[in-house]
């Protein structure tokens, strides 16, 4: 009886974590719409002409009970919160292609190896779809050798299809070549110290590339969350013409 209570009370707890999980945003394409789910922290999930992209899938299964299974998945950086062996193994399927940097690559299981697509600062992929994929840098300012996050280990990606441009950060600062983009219609912009920048930064990096869209996300640093209203109210205040969009990336806080 004690076994059936305790399973009854983890299924529940499974049902209640899906359950949380915020209505995605829909954002219209040359290729129909595109579903925009938030996950949490820096894990999200589009979907678009039925092509599916997780980006950095962790914190483990129950995130993404009842979505369907990745086409692509985009891993950013070797740390836990973005490369999470556990949360792969549960949500791959054996027509997932991962898209790595090398330093993602090296800690992949061996049985990953065959469908591992490694991209470096610079370069980029087109799928047969037509998804186009871009790797650039994320690193932290100033660039040093003992940094947490040094330029070429990691990628943000741009992806590219119906006419639209979706930058993810990664784990960053805001770095010239953040600052540089052009033509950004949805941006997923980081912001927790002491690993990546703060608010303030964050919000100017955003003011030069200028997105369409900015969602702040990967916001729990060290002493919790970051002031999302106020990043949002530095970026409306700087221009009006960008759409800042507040969604909870941390439905079991």
């Amino acid at each position: 009886m004690k076994i059936r209570i305790l399973v009854l009370l983890f299924a529940v707890a499974i049902g209640k974590s899906y359950a949380q999980r915020i209505a995605p945003d829909i954002l219209q394409t040359t290729h129909g719409p595109l579903s925009i789910q938030p996950i949490q922290h820096a894990s999200l999930v589009l979907t678009v002409n039925n092509k599916v992209i997780y980006a950095d899938p962790a914190g483990g299964a129950a995130y993404y009970k009842g979505l369907s299974a990745p086409d692509i998945i985009l891993i950013t950086d070797m740390y836990g919160d973005h490369f999470d062996t556990s949360t792969l193994a549960a949500v791959i399927s054996p027509a997932t292609v991962l898209v790595v940097p090398q330093a993602v690559a090296d800690k992949l299981p061996a049985s990953y190896k065959a469908k591992v697509l490694v991209l470096k600062n610079g370069s980029n992929f087109t799928t047969q779809a037509g998804i186009s994929i871009s790797a650039i840098p994320m690193y932290n300012l100033p660039e040093t050798p003992d940094s947490r996050h040094t330029k070429g280990r990691g990628n943000g990606y741009i992806l590219g299809f119906g006419g639209k441009n979706i930058y993810i950060s990664g784990d960053t600062q805001g770095i010239p070549e953040m600052r540089a983009l052009k033509n950004i219609d949805v941006a997923f912009v980081c912001m927790n110290l002491p690993y990546t920048m703060d608010v303030k930064e964050a919000a100017d990096a955003v003011l030069a590339f200028k997105p369409a869209i900015i969602y702040p996300y990967h916001y729990r640093g060290q002493n919790g969350l970051s002031d999302t209203d106020a990043f949002k109210r530095l970026v409306e205040a700087g221009n009006k013409g960008i759409e800042v969009r507040l969604r909870n990336w941390y439905p079991r806080k």
